[in-house]
């Protein structure tokens, strides 16, 4: 599997104060996330960025000791390569229009 845009839900189980910071410690380490977002009470963490989810959900698992569940995952990469195609059509728009204000 390559490495895409991807967002991530995992199920972790986060009991206490020391299990957050275990869980966000793991997180911040990790440079290819980036956003997370830690859901103490659903225990839920939510991850995107440039990464292969196996992999980081096999390292959170190794550094806190905790069981890791992938919940959903959703590849964000084809939704990135629309976008880039809308902004070369305003880019081509925005060149057709000033040349017609500049003839």
């Amino acid at each position: 599997m390559s490495v895409k845009h991807f967002c991530m839900v995992m199920r972790i189980n986060i009991d206490c104060n020391g299990c957050y910071r275990k869980v966000k410690r793991a997180l911040l380490d990790m440079p290819d996330l980036e956003i997370h977002l830690l859901e103490k009470n659903q225990t839920r963490v939510i991850v995107c960025g440039r990464f292969i989810p196996q992999d980081v959900a096999i390292n959170i698992r190794k550094k806190t000791n905790r069981r890791v569940e992938i919940l959903n995952i959703q590849d964000l990469s084809e939704s990135d390569d629309e976008i880039e195609d809308q902004k070369t059509v305003t880019n081509n728009w925005t060149l057709l229009s000033n040349q017609k204000c500049l003839a």
